[in-house]
């Protein structure tokens, strides 16, 4: 890409849609804005318009600044009003990570504008952003997505590939494409695709982190995660709504990916203070598939929000932060944190969610019609029904199922009722699930099971809706997840019905392919947004009416399926007749009684049972079927959805087209074809496809009865989007001049879209079946979907096999059946159609004719004396084959529509042309001599005599005739070799209770001896088959037999009692839509029935088809077998005895047998003569036979080991001017599903003459001038002719055998004087044997040198063998181990000249003993501080690292960065994996040895068996052998003696450990190995972690290369049992020492004398680059002065490396470092840390986890190395947290006094994170009624801290009888918490503060500036660096429903941290204790109406009493004084007027 002049982002606003009306008159006049960090752009004003469309691009000037991920756009759209302000109508903020993250740097959205309140409206507005980076700026991967595969975030859901994320919308479920390839606003999805069904293992990682805003007040969340069936929970977390984990879980799985793919991951969290039934808090799910097709199968450090399922509405619950891992074998985790880069912001969590971007989940319900289901296998037992019929009680006879249908969605179930015996239920019921959309589960299972009374419920068959499949992700083409209503097919096992489970029954679950039809169920699928189901009308009936809208969906029209079986070969299963069972649903099937019969079977016999099968001549069988070939055809009724199918195979076609194209390109970018003409097929190729993808596709037509459905039209917009899409960029990029890989990419991109949108799951026509059955069991079938046969009247839309031959390899059922062989081999010819379209089916032949026969049997007995006479008892004279139906001529009805063509004539059999003994050429016959007594007597003649091994009667063996053809070879003999006596005699109680002993007893009432025979075949097979036909025309088609049950056969023997003959009569249709089915006046027999004429129900029957054949074309097949290479060692000398049987139709050979090889060269053409094959050539050149070849080992005893099969097809040649000639190629060896070597072979299939058809056989002498000569002939076997045998040339092979390397043990001794063998092309050639592998296991003299021909071009190239021979005493010399060298193209050089960098062999390193060397130690001479000092203090190498990792690790580097100080390579994978190093191959290659099978039982089988070092120089040498020898490649080696080195291995921290301990976690510890020597470290072992760090230096001695395998071992320490293996990784250090990339010891980037960067080498730079110029002969180095030197044709200068450096006073002298910045351009190895992943044995393909480390080794022969690195961890410092609760204010009022007063009795509790048992508290502020409270508190957390980690170390005993402290690294949080005091209750919480003390909120200074607004987006401070804060903050609560922070109070406080030095210096005691002083607190001064009303009385009645009533006392007093003086008054009145009327 050109570079970019400016920077700038582009937005062009499209359209908005659904806008609020804000006008009471008219409509609004809305309009856009823009900004972008505060400049501001608007589109014009639309007047009265709530749809309006702007179409306007706008642009923001960056000005050449990159766009940070972290911007974001504001989008505004408001009403424009003249008078007064514009009103709000929807804004949206577009993050512009994405727009970042793409790789075209732009998206389209379609977003849903919020409200004031951001609360979402129905309005939306598309738009489109761009952004032009500036010059050659790579685009970063989003935030949080390691290494995205092609860009795009990972945390969004995505559906498609290539990075492009698909969120759905809110309303009605469309899709927008945010980010990723230019898409022209179409979206694209990621499906499941095919599924493999194999086990395998499988890791899955869940890393808890931390949650946010939980649901609930004062908590302690603890969070369960489940996966499967496996589940394991966090610890617990005390009151915290915001919870810190960090705990990694690990679930192991052995399952298929078809299996595990489908189950859930599920996330719950729970309140652990509650009892468990009301504990639960929210939860999320998603499948394991979704996660596994993320890139790199993770999404890593994601928030996941929290829901109840049980009530969608309810809102969040709460944020999970969450990493989740799917490892498969082979794979290696990626990291969680990327290092590089920084983290998204955590506080970011709408950001970084893991659900759409922007999207709301809405409540949403999906609707289930399920209607009605057809073809359910029974599934009960017959048994009482058996019983009832028997005794004549009970109702006709049931379906013995009972089933009713579950539907699985996102763990949740719901089911229809059931219906009892009814094989085709209805139910017509609404089944409604609710959830959260959009969901993260994609699966739903439909399963039918069937109800049972007392056992479990058995599952009848499972369907799967994948909502990938049944919605689409897009803008105008996207849909919510809608389905039919259409019919659901189910697969499973058979369906005849078994009493006891097998095998097969997993596949009614979904688990694996099913082999058979279990029936269908027709359903709806609808998605209603904002809607939940009423729990109590979950289900609900189908209303009547909406029945009959349904109705209309179920027209079936009558299809025929019509099937040519031309041949059936390679059948391995001989011990019954076979034939083929064709079915298309249940329609075809014999065991159906429901379906009326048809001819789907290719039973073609006389006999009770089908066809025999004949031996092929060498070891497979075929059926005879000659002339004559079976047809069958098979009338179903179906839905017509021909559309449908007819689309799909119609982009079906054109995928397969472009993948063809591809495949050229591909193939011609990789032999070099001429760009031009590559360029102008690239062309051809977009102009193809263009015209394909331009046609359009069908749709449904009324007028044909086609019923569309929702879904239907939803996905032929979409189709119709995607291919308009691709011929848009189709058309684009054929403008352009690119090159042809650009071409390639681009069309692959295209297949792939094309791909994903060739997918009809609305497909209701079952696959077809072909079933093949022996002895009335299923042994073998194939499945072919319909759409693939499927007839169409547009070519273009038919079935890519419909009307084709094609060849079909049949399976076993079930994959556990561990069987290697192919059960069958046909060649048939499918169509499947319309019966009114039947008349377009062509047989593809104009040779044969189609005929329909009526067919019946007439059966004859006799007895010992009497004639042959019409049999009566044993079966009706006139039956069919079974011998069931009685089936007279004269009852045989035409169908209507057809009528007779002749009259009955008699029709043999073929197959009874064959006997027992055809195709064999030897043959051994054998009879056996039968003898009985009784108890007490002796053995005389048994009744039977002579009989064969069933005990059959049969001639005595002087009687046997000796078949016409054959001969004797020898005289019949006495069978020895087997379990019998001296004379031959086996013994037995009861001959037909078997049981035969070779010893006989007194009990033994039978024995038997076995006399044989051989005999040899002397005439030609054919001949003598023509010859027994004529014999049977003789004997007018009679078939002899014993009895009926038994097998038929043409001649007449002594003991046959039955007779049969077959009759046929043609049969023509007058109506092409006529029914071929007889109705028969005949019934059932049984036995004792006679045969008369009685009226009897009818029975029905069906007619044989066939189609039939003048005349065979003979044809001759070259097979031209040459080589194999890389096959597998089936035998104890750790070779193979290969040879290849190959087999053509119904002949077979093999080749000859290679002995001791594992890449054979056979060298061999097999000539296969009269093949026979019907039909048009032409026909068949197109779809010619496949060539199976197999490849066995031979063994002396016992049969041959199956190695492996190829598959080719032959060239066809029709002419002999056809001047094509056969290519050899290499063709894979399969063995089941992997590859075990390749062969190297071609075939030629040539048609003979016409003439030739009369002959007898074809001349083998060449006498046929039509055909090529012969091959040259080598002794009896043809050779591979030369002109197709590879071109050969003189090649040069130089080899070095460096050496042998950990032998492992043959025959329990160890390998001690081993030699090497090389082979290349039958050249061989031995090194000498090294005297004592202990001392020293490398070879004298390595060097070995090969002058051989070899094949010109590479595709040929034979392979090298290396073979390891071990020579032992006495002369032997056992082979212990094999390597094949399969591709010696790494090893190739044009010119003995050529010697490429990357693979230098000559290599001289400097420890070798032929090198002196000249050692200087450093320096030194130091230079003056150019820029300052070093600024080292506080720097650790700890430092270094994290600042070399970066992103989120460089806050704990400090400011080393800022020194300039060096950084160091961290490598994220092994050092041999990094890319410019080759795994340290440059000298020698490692090749592990193998070795083959073992019979000791105390010897362990091991794959690897030692190792070869070596390496191979292959050239070409000048044709003339006198000619002189270039000079030798690989000479001036190094010398092979060992070298003494220093070992220092540095281990630096591991990283997600696998969990070993009940408590998930590990105590790790290293342990390290190297050579004998070993070192354990578990004293310092780390416990209970799985991310220890060791911070640990070993150091040892070692002799390399006898000892140079390294093995680290991580292990946890256990105190009783045996420690347990986390993993392990190996280093090979001789690699290392001898490569010269120079891994020994990196680089680093300054050469520094003193600081933490001082020099480590042995050597210093200067010496270090001279012996790496004397090396790669390089001419100097040459200094000039100390600031420039020249090496080689290169000047390098010191100012060209330090121009911007900074140079400090730690730095060596200019020479010196002007030296090491040479070394660092001569791709080296600098200093780096590299990172091994650890396996273990038990799971060996899966990682155990990560250690990072590094080695380095010191030759002791150059001297003492420096002091090592110190890589002790870092230790915590102490410190101290101060906080003074000072005063709260307006705390909220939780109490009402007994007066009424509110008020709350106060106290604070705080605490810090992760100290929740070390909880402090204040005294309590009684009776604030105002919410004030005054506390004057000191709290004291004295705490650990990290300062460069930025955490809080606690290290404390879980449980009291834990042994080791749990060592946890928390972030430091302040809670703070207010509380009301309850003395007789549970205390109220009123609020809570959580403070970060890394970022906390800046406090206010008065309380009525406090608000929660404070802790939501305000400024922070680090109160490390500040020390001391003090102010108010405010106190909140949750509230449940709005998710909301709600202000409760606010708090007082001062927060100080104190480091552990000042702690001392300023003392202080918590609470108000002594001593009370830093500073001292006062009493606090409460109010006297504080106190606690039961201690203080007075108090009480002063405050609380007689301040509320005193008025009332005081009334009551003046009241009571009244009274008083009443009384005295009334009482004193009396006296007192009595005294003053008397006068007194």
């Amino acid at each position: 890409m050109a570079p970019a002049k400016t920077t700038s982002i582009q937005v062009q606003i499209n359209a908005a849609q659904n806008l609020q009306n804000t006008d009471t008159f008219g409509k609004s006049d809305p309009y856009c804005e823009i900004e972008y960090k505060g400049d501001k752009k608007k589109t014009e004003v639309k007047e009265n318009e709530l749809n309006p469309v702007w179409d306007q691009t706008f642009t923001f000037d960056l000005g050449g600044k990159a766009l940070d991920p972290s911007d974001s756009l504001t989008i505004g759209v408001k009403d424009y009003e003249r008078v007064g302000r514009n009103r709000l109508l929807g804004e949206s903020v577009v993050p512009l990570r994405d727009v970042v993250s793409a790789p075209s740097h732009s998206c389209e959205l379609n977003l849903t504008l919020q409200d004031g309140n951001k609360r979402p409206t129905m309005a939306t507005i598309s738009l489109k952003i761009s952004y032009q980076p500036p010059a050659q700026e790579v685009a970063p991967e989003a935030p949080g997505a390691e290494e995205s595969a092609e860009g795009g975030e990972v945390g969004d859901l995505t559906y498609g590939e290539g990075g492009t994320e698909e969120p759905l919308q809110e309303e009605g479920g469309v899709v927008s494409t945010k980010g990723g390839k230019p898409s022209r606003g179409v979206a694209r999805r990621k499906l499941p695709g095919n599924l493999s069904n194999k086990p395998m293992d499988f890791q899955i990682r869940i890393r808890v982190l931390e949650g946010r805003r939980i649901a609930g007040s004062n908590i302690s969340p603890v969070c369960k995660v489940t996966v499967s069936n496996q589940s394991k929970q966090t610890r617990v977390k005390k009151s915290t709504d915001s919870p810190f984990y960090d705990e990694l879980f690990f679930f192991n799985f052995h399952e298929s990916p078809a299996e595990l793919f489908g189950e859930m991951i599920e996330i719950q969290v729970f309140n652990s203070r509650k009892l468990r039934s009301d504990a639960f808090l929210g939860s999320f799910k998603l499948d394991i598939g979704v996660v596994h097709r993320q890139p790199n199968h993770a999404f890593l450090r994601r928030w996941v929000l929290l829901s109840d399922p049980n009530d969608p509405t309810a809102g969040a619950k709460g944020y999970m932060k969450m990493s989740m891992i799917v490892l498969g074998p082979g794979e290696q985790p990626p990291s969680e944190k990327v290092e590089g880069e920084a983290e998204v912001d955590s506080d970011d969590i709408e950001a970084n969610l893991l659900r759409p971007a922007g999207v709301e989940l809405r409540p949403a319900m999906f609707i289930f019609r399920v209607f009605r289901a057809e073809d359910v296998p029974q599934m009960d037992t017959s048994a009482m029904q058996g019983i009832k019929k028997v005794l004549g009680v009970g109702e006709v006879q049931k379906e013995l199922v009972d089933p009713y249908m579950e539907v699985h969605f996102a763990g949740r179930k719901v089911n229809t009722k059931t219906l009892y015996n009814s094989d085709h239920p209805e139910w017509n019921q609404e089944l409604r699930l609710g959830m959260r959309f959009p969901s993260m589960c994609e699966v739903i299972k439909l399963r039918i099971k069937d109800w049972d009374r007392i056992s479990a419920d058995d599952t009848v068959g499972t369907g799967l809706l994948n909502l990938s499949m049944v919605s689409w992700p897009g803008e105008e083409d996207g849909f919510l997840p809608c389905f039919g209503p259409c019919f659901i097919n189910m697969y499973g096992s058979v369906r005849e019905f078994r009493t006891l489970p097998d095998e097969f029954d997993d596949l009614n679950l979904g688990k694996g392919e099913g082999v058979a039809y279990r029936g269908r169920v027709m359903v709806e699928l609808r998605t209603i947004l904002g809607e939940l189901p009423d729990p109590k009308q979950s289900v609900v009936d189908i209303t009547p009416e909406e029945l009959m809208v349904v109705e209309g969906f179920q027209r079936c029209r009558k299809y025929r399926l019509l099937g040519i079986f031309m041949d059936a070969s390679m059948i391995c299963e001989m011990e019954a007749p076979v034939e083929f069972e064709v079915s298309i649903g249940n329609y075809g099937n014999k065991l159906d009684t429901n379906i009326p019969p048809s001819s789907s079977t290719t039973q073609t016999c006389l006999s009770t049972q089908p066809t025999n099968a004949v031996f092929d001549g060498c070891k497979y069988y075929f059926l005879p079927w000659g002339s004559t070939k079976p047809v069958v055809v098979v009338t179903s009724f179906w839905e017509n959805i021909s559309w449908r199918l007819e689309a799909l195979n119609m982009l079906h076609k054109t995928t397969e087209a472009l993948e063809g194209d591809l495949m050229k390109i591909n193939m011609g970018l990789k032999t070099r074809m001429n760009r031009a003409e590559l360029t102008s097929y690239c062309v051809g190729m977009l102009d193809r496809l263009i015209a394909r993808c331009r046609k359009q596709l069908p749709v449904a037509q009324a007028e044909k009865g086609h019923r569309d459905t929702e879904l239907d039209r939803h996905m032929g917009k979409m189709r119709r989007k995607q291919l308009d899409n691709i011929v848009a960029l189709a058309q684009e990029l054929r403008e352009k001049a690119l090159e042809p890989e650009e071409v390639l990419a681009a069309a692959m991109d295209y297949c792939q879209t094309l791909k994903d949108i060739s997918l009809e799951p609305q497909n209701s026509i079952p696959d077809v079946m072909i079933w093949m059955i022996t002895g009335g069991s299923r042994r073998a079938y194939c499945r072919i979907p319909a759409h693939q046969v499927l007839f169409s009247t547009n070519p273009g839309c038919s079935g890519k096999y419909c009307g084709q031959l094609q060849t079909i390899f049949l399976r076993y059922p079930g994959a556990k059946h561990g069987k290697t062989d192919i059960p069958a081999l046909l060649r048939v010819k499918l169509w499947l159609g319309l019966q009114t379209d039947q008349d377009h089916f062509d047989p593809g032949t104009t040779e044969g004719e189609v005929a329909v026969f009526a067919e019946t049997y007439e059966n004859e007995t006799k007895g010992l004396l009497d004639p042959w006479s019409p049999s009566k008892m044993l079966r009706p004279h006139w039956s069919d084959a079974d011998g069931e139906l009685k089936l007279k001529k004269n009852t045989f009805v035409p169908p209507e529509g057809w009528e007779w063509d002749g009259d009955w004539f008699i029709n043999p059999e073929l197959s009874l042309l064959y006997d027992r003994d055809s195709g064999h050429k030897h043959f051994l016959e054998d009879i056996y001599e039968n003898q009985s007594r009784i108890p007490g007597g002796h053995w005389v003649e048994a009744t039977t005599s002579w009989s064969d091994v069933r005990g059959d009667s049969c001639p005595a063996k002087e009687e046997t005739e000796l078949p016409e053809g054959w001969e004797w070879e020898d005289e019949w003999q006495m069978d020895l070799n087997r379990a019998v006596d001296e004379e031959g005699w086996e013994y037995a109680v009861e001959s037909t209770l078997l049981g035969w002993s070779p010893g006989e007893r007194t009990y033994h009432m039978c024995r038997r001896r076995r006399w044989v025979r051989k005999r040899t075949f002397v005439e030609d097979q054919k001949v003598l088959a023509k010859k027994q036909k004529m014999e049977q025309a003789k004997t007018e088609g009679w078939e002899y037999a014993p009895l009926f049950n038994m097998r038929f056969h043409v001649k007449k023997r002594k003991m046959d009692m039955v007779r049969r003959r077959r009759w046929h009569r043609k049969m023509t249709a007058q109506d092409n839509s006529a029914t071929a089915i007889f109705a028969i006046e005949s019934t059932r027999l049984s036995p004792g029935d006679d045969d008369s004429d009685d009226d009897e129900p009818k029975a029905i029957a069906a007619p044989r088809v066939f189609l039939s054949y003048d005349k065979p074309h003979k044809y001759q097949l070259r097979c031209y077998i040459y080589q194999a290479r890389d096959l597998i060692a089936a035998d104890k000398d750790s070779s193979s005895d290969p040879f290849a049987s190959v087999s053509f139709l119904t002949q077979s050979q093999q080749t000859e047998v290679v002995k001791n090889k594992l890449s054979p060269v056979w060298d061999q053409t097999l000539l296969f003569d009269e093949i026979e094959i019907y039909g048009d050539p032409t026909n068949m050149e197109r779809a010619p036979p496949h060539v199976v070849v197999e490849l066995f080992d031979h063994d002396s005893f016992g049969s041959p080991e199956f190695l492996g099969r190829a598959v080719a097809t032959p060239m066809v040649k029709l002419s002999s001017s056809d001047s094509r000639s056969p290519r050899l190629a290499w063709f894979p060896v399969m063995n089941g599903t992997k590859q075990f070597g390749e062969l190297l072979a071609t075939f030629e299939l040539f048609l003979t003459t016409d003439e030739m058809h009369g002959k007898a056989a074809v001349s083998l002498q060449g006498d046929d001038d039509d055909l090529p000569f012969l091959p040259p002939k080598r002794g009896e076997v043809y050779s591979v002719p030369p002109d197709i045998r590879p071109l050969m040339h003189r090649t040069a092979i130089e080899a070095v055998c460096w050496g042998v390397r950990n032998m492992k043990k043959y025959q329990l001794s160890s390998v001690n004087s081993p030699s090497v063998q090389l082979e290349i092309g039958g050249n061989i050639q031995e090194t000498k044997v090294i005297k004592s592998l202990k001392k020293n296991p490398n070879f004298e003299e390595p060097h070995l040198f090969f002058d051989v021909y070899l094949p010109k071009e590479d595709l040929y190239m034979p392979p090298v063998n290396i073979k390891v021979f071990d020579n032992r005493q006495f002369g032997r010399k056992p082979l212990v181990g094999v390597h094949m060298v399969r591709s010696l193209r790494d090893f190739m050089a044009e010119t003995a000249g050529q010697l490429a960098d990357a693979t230098e062999p000559a290599v001289l390193p400097a420890t070798m003993d032929n090198i002196s060397l000249e050692i200087d130690g450093p320096s030194d001479q130091t230079i003056p501080h150019e820029k300052g000092g070093s600024g080292t203090e506080g720097m650790d190498w700890w430092s270094k690292f994290y600042a070399s990792l970066g992103g989120e690790y460089a806050d704990k580097c400090g400011d080393y960065l800022q020194t300039g100080l060096d950084t160091i390579q961290v490598y994220p994978y092994e050092l041999e994996k990094a890319e410019p190093y080759g795994g340290f191959r440059d000298f020698c290659s490692t090749f592990p040895l193998a070795r083959g099978k073992t019979d000791d039982k105390d010897e362990e089988a091991e794959e690897v068996v030692g190792e070869v070092k070596a390496t191979f120089r292959i050239y070409q040498l000048p044709p003339d052998p006198k000619a002189d020898l270039p000079p030798r490649m690989l000479g001036n080696l190094p010398g092979t003696g060992a070298e003494e080195c220093l070992i220092r291995v540095y281990i630096v921290r591991g990283m997600d450990l696998q969990p070993q301990d009940q408590n998930g976690l590990s105590d790790p510890y290293i342990k390290i190995k190297l050579g004998k020597k070993k070192i354990s470290d578990r004293d310092n072992y780390i416990p209970k972690t799985l991310d220890p760090v060791f911070g640990r230096m070993y150091e040892m001695t070692a002799t390399i290369p006898v000892e140079k395998d390294l093995t680290i071992t991580v292990l946890d320490m256990d105190l009783i049992s045996s420690d347990d293996l986390i993993g392990q990784t190996m280093i090979d250090l001789e690699n290392r020492l001898l490569s010269h990339h120079r891994p020994a010891c990196g680089l680093p980037k300054t050469y520094c004398i003193t600081g933490p960067n001082k020099w480590r080498d042995q050597q210093d730079p200067k010496t270090i680059l001279e012996n790496h110029a004397r090396r790669r002969n390089l001419r100097g180095p040459e200094y000039e002065g100390t600031n420039r030197l020249r090496l080689g044709n290169r000047v390098f200068s010191l100012e060209q490396f330090e121009e911007n450096s900074i140079l400090h006073g730690d730095l060596g002298p200019a020479d010196q470092r002007l030296a090491l910045h040479v070394l660092h351009t001569q791709n080296l190895v600098p200093e780096h840390v590299e990172t091994r992943f650890l396996y273990n044995p038990l799971q060996p393909e899966i990682p155990q986890g990560r250690l990072q480390m590094w080695v380095d080794i010191f030759p002791k022969s150059l001297g003492p190395p420096n002091p090592a690195f110190d890589l002790t961890p870092r230790q915590p410092k102490k410190y101290e947290l101060r906080v003074i609760v000072w005063n709260t204010s307006d705390v909220t009022l939780d109490e009402t006094s007994i007066t009424g007063e509110q008020m709350s009795d106060i106290y604070v509790k705080g605490w810090m994170a992760g100290m929740e048992g070390k909880k402090q508290s204040t005294d309590v502020h009684y009776r604030s009624l105002d919410g004030e409270g005054n506390f004057n508190w000191r709290y004291i957390f004295p705490f650990e801290y990290l300062p460069a980690e930025q955490a809080v170390h606690i290290s404390e005993k879980e449980h009291f009888w834990s042994l080791d402290e749990t060592v946890t690294q928390v972030p430091p949080r302040l809670t703070v918490q207010v509380w009301d005091n309850d003395k007789f209750s549970f205390d109220d919480f009123l609020g809570t503060l959580t403070l970060d003390l890394h970022k906390m909120p800046v406090p206010t200074k008065t309380s009525g500036k406090c608000s929660v607004k404070q802790l939501q987006g305000g400024k922070t401070v680090n109160l490390f660096e500040q020390k001391k804060c003090r102010g108010w903050w405010p106190a909140y609560l949750i509230d449940n429903d709005t998710q909301e922070m709600t202000l409760t109070g606010k708090m007082e406080m001062t927060v100080e941290v104190l480091p552990g030095e000042e702690v001392d210096a300023r003392p202080a005691g918590k609470g108000r204790d002594e001593p009370n002083m830093n500073p001292k607190l006062d009493d606090p001064q409460r109010p006297e109406t504080s106190f606690l009303w039961f201690t203080s009385p007075f108090k009480t009645f002063r405050y609380i009493v007689w301040k509320n009533y005193k008025w009332y006392f005081i009334i009551f007093l003046i009241l009571l004084i009244i009274v008083i003086l009443a009384v005295i008054f009334i009482y004193s009145f009396p006296s007192f007027a009595a005294k003053r009327l008397v006068g007194a």
